[in-house]
């Protein structure tokens, strides 16, 4: 019997990876697409497109009344996305409040109730300076929780935890991945703007992976 896993799959390039290589891995993947408000809503049509292509189980998921609770990001008020890189201070305006512990939460419930024993999320290193719902620390004790909150253990799997966008840029393009099926920019225009957070780090890791990024920019890359 093919072991099932839920994939919180955003449609940006991380989760994009992760979808894939969870895919490649022979896994029946479920994965859970949220909206959340967020202003770069584009993302869910990119992974709403992949999944068809793929024939994966997706289900997208409509959480925006959380924002009558946590409604001060930039990334789902009308605060000004911050330009600029993740490492920069003015980027901790992008962070949802508790966002990866509610989505994980709804996650591990979705796995325990389709019989999963696996829930994969794109933590990585380069985001750990701003989101400390990204860091080790945070990972580690929700997958203890994870692990005694039902009858049933739910394991959460973040391959690239250690890891930056490079080396998860580098490991999709091994894998022959068209990260023109993916969304990252935080701003969600025609063109990704090439000056969010989101798209410097992306259009950082195409340049140190000697590659150039298929999406089309409003800037030259």
């Amino acid at each position: 019997m093919t072991e099932k896993a839920v994939v919180i799959y955003s449609g940006g390039m991380d989760s994009f990876t992760i979808l894939n290589k969870a895919h490649r891995e022979g896994l029946e993947i479920y994965a859970l697409t949220f909206d959340y408000g967020q202003k770069h809503s584009k993302e869910i049509e990119f992974a709403r497109n992949v999944c068809a292509e793929l024939n994966i189980n997706h289900r997208i998921i409509d959480i925006t009344a959380i924002n009558q609770l946590i409604s001060n990001s930039s990334l789902t008020s009308d605060v000004e996305i911050p330009e600029g890189h993740y490492a920069d201070d003015n980027m901790k305006s992008t962070m949802v409040p508790n966002r990866n512990m509610i989505l994980l939460s709804l996650a591990i419930g979705y796995a325990v109730d389709i019989g999963a024993s696996k829930v994969y999320y794109g933590a990585h290193s380069g985001d750990h300076s701003i989101y400390p719902d990204c860091r080790p620390e945070f990972v580690h004790a929700m997958n203890d929780v994870a692990k005694i909150a039902n009858y049933e253990p739910v394991e959460i799997v973040t391959p690239y935890l250690t890891g930056d966008k490079i080396s998860i840029l580098r490991d999709g393009l091994a894998m022959g991945l068209d990260y023109g099926k993916s969304w990252t920019c935080y701003n969600g225009r025609e063109k990704a703007c090439g000056k969010c957070g989101s798209c410097v780090e992306r259009l950082e890791a195409f340049e140190l992976n000697n590659t150039r990024d298929p999406l089309p920019y409003e800037i030259e890359q």
